[in-house]
């Protein structure tokens, strides 16, 4: 039986889908007339996997019915696939060329089925994701105000100041899910006994990164994006760089290896030997962050606190 590979273009209105190897094209509207609509031509096949990329959160609704329907689907970064559009030499950009980028992408890569979360996982996401949007609005909003004249200010002050309330209610309210959880609880529990790890980054890396505790060493750092990538070229060394991964995860990550390289002294004392052989400070915070995860991800498999890790450490 030949699996059919399914590429999705998504966009605000439409649901373009091509299949290969058939070649098939169709187009649906994206909604919930059109997602039934999909799963019904994909029973034409034998067997499918259905490719798309993230769109900013109008795929979600799709996987979601994909997984009621019992369809195989992967989610893959857009990245990826405008390297293998570039690698192929499709240059030109329609929806329905990008459905066959992406089924093509599927076809010759074959990536891994994904699961969704459960809803509870989903809504902590949800509600951590509002989160983030409202910092950022926050700190636009500060940034703005040193620049502002007098009358300005006032009004930007009591933006700051609603958004403030806004982010304390969702932290409320998150506090409040992972109470009634004693999954989230004990998960927390386990990871903010890092010194450096707060609650928010323990709830980022338990919604966002499920597989955390679930792979190895350099599997999780591949995954968040921490690990590094050469680039060397017959005689010549270069610089090693670190790319993709999940942004969200890597900017909590962030923050906990500058809290961490100043009050954790298993991170502290890496971070100082690192500066004292030289490396520029970006880097290894980088370096402080890939080894802050990886600690992380060794104390979730054994379920085992940070004090008796740094004993053996």
């Amino acid at each position: 039986m030949t699996t059919q590979w399914i590429g999705v273009d998504v966009s605000k209105k439409h649901l373009d889908v091509a299949a290969r190897p058939s070649a098939l094209h169709a187009r649906f509207s994206n909604d919930e007339e059109g997602m039934r609509s999909v799963v019904k031509w994909l029973t034409q096949f034998a067997g499918c996997h259905v490719v798309m990329e993230p769109t900013g959160g109008y795929e979600r609704h799709l996987t979601r019915v994909l997984l009621e329907a019992g369809i195989a689907f992967s989610v893959v970064n857009a990245r990826q696939i405008r390297d293998f559009a570039k690698a192929t030499g499709k240059l030109a950009k329609t929806d329905k060329i990008d459905a066959h980028v992406i089924a093509h992408f599927g076809e010759a890569i074959q990536p891994e089925v994904r699961t969704l979360p459960d809803d509870a996982t989903a809504e902590i996401e949800a509600l951590l994701q509002r989160r983030r949007q409202l910092v950022d609005m926050r700190t636009m909003e500060t940034n703005r105000r040193q620049l502002a004249s007098a009358p300005i200010k006032s009004r930007i002050d009591v933006s700051v100041k609603f958004i403030g309330e806004q982010i304390d209610e969702l932290d409320r309210e998150l506090s409040d899910r992972i109470r009634k959880s004693p999954r989230w609880r004990e998960h927390e529990d386990l990871l903010t006994s890092a010194p450096g790890v707060g609650s928010i980054t323990a709830r980022t890396l338990t919604a966002m990164l499920p597989e955390l505790g679930t792979l190895n060493r350099k599997q999780i750092a591949a995954l968040v994006g921490l690990a590094p990538f050469n680039s060397d070229s017959g005689d010549c060394t270069g610089k090693r760089h670190i790319r993709g991964g999940r942004a969200p995860v890597r900017s909590v990550l962030y923050m906990a290896a500058v809290s961490a390289s100043r009050h954790n002294p298993l991170i502290s004392s890496f971070y100082d030997r690192l500066i004292s052989k030289g490396k520029a400070p970006k880097v290894a915070l980088t370096a402080c962050m890939r080894k802050l995860l990886v600690i992380l991800n060794a104390m979730v498999r054994s379920k085992t606190p940070w004090h008796l890790v740094a004993q053996n450490a």
